[in-house]
């Protein structure tokens, strides 16, 4: 779980602007993270959940976003989406 709060960091540092996440639950070999913000409107919003995933892969963590649990969005461009990531059980985290 430590990787994984630095991947989330660097994705916060990144993308805090536009996006921030945080780890809502953890279990057995996935992870369910929160992304809220206002996202960019000329990127697509999936591209923030694969961003994860390939911030992850510089730490050495496999994680792949499988399943988007909750939407949430407002009248002013501002959403939040709980995504569900699988974890790689031969990485580290």
């Amino acid at each position: 779980m430590e990787t994984l709060r630095k991947v989330l960091g660097e994705f916060n540092r990144l993308h805090g602007s536009e996006a921030r996440a945080r780890i809502v639950r953890a279990g057995e070999g996935e992870v369910v993270i929160e992304f809220e913000g206002s996202f960019c409107a000329t990127c697509g919003l999936y591209d923030y959940f694969e961003d994860l995933k390939w911030e992850a892969l510089d730490f050495g963590l496999k994680v792949e976003p499988v399943e988007v649990l909750e939407a949430e969005e407002d009248d002013f461009e501002h959403g939040r989406y709980l995504v569900r990531y699988v974890l790689d059980h031969s990485s580290s985290g």
